[in-house]
């Protein structure tokens, strides 16, 4: 299976458009820093979460928000039927987050079942105050009844279309596209 790229979503001065005014979307929802951490969902929501929380942080000059990072590999409902040996990687929270508002950072909204599992995982850590879910891109066709509280940007997608996010810390671009999957 190949991918044809349909379109660029969001290039990288949209993306960082798109993170500060999720950034002020999140503090005014929460009314400030006081008992905020935002938790990065492995892979791309791991440096969105920090990029978010540095920009909530300089929005507040108040202090540093906590961030950790949370692999939900094992919490899935479907890794079983899609990976063969599912590769689990650690689970980062160097904070309490009983009760905490928490802030569960995702690139892509799809399913909701990612979502879903980020939930359980999280609170097999703890009873936080409030689980809210941050998204870069919200692409619809759930199978969960879940939403995000802060989305960047909703994309209507077709059977056969793809978003990708790309970030510097892992891509070395910042970039949203659209992409198109084709059977070879």
């Amino acid at each position: 299976m190949t991918e044809k790229l349909k379109q660029v979503i969001i290039d990288a001065t949209g993306l960082e458009r798109t993170l500060a005014r999720l950034a002020h979307e999140i503090l005014e929802a929460n009314r400030g820093i006081e008992g905020l951490a935002l938790i990065g969902i492995r892979t791309r929501g791991a440096p969105l979460a920090e990029r978010l929380a540095k920009l909530i942080s300089e929005i507040e000059h108040r202090g540093e928000v906590p961030v950790g990072i949370l692999d939900i590999t094992l919490y899935r409902d479907d890794y079983l039927m899609k990976l063969k040996t599912p590769k689990v990687r650690s689970t980062d929270i160097p904070f309490e987050i009983n009760d905490r508002n928490l802030v569960l950072v995702d690139d892509v909204l799809f399913t909701g079942r990612t979502s879903r599992a980020a939930i359980d995982a999280i609170l097999d850590y703890g009873r936080p105050a409030r689980i809210q879910l941050a998204v870069l891109v919200d692409r619809g066709h759930r199978e969960m009844p879940i939403q995000g509280d802060f989305v960047g940007k909703t994309v209507i997608t077709s059977p056969g279309e793809e978003v990708r996010v790309r970030l510097k810390e892992i891509d070395n671009v910042d970039e949203v596209v659209l992409v198109e999957t084709v059977n070879d």
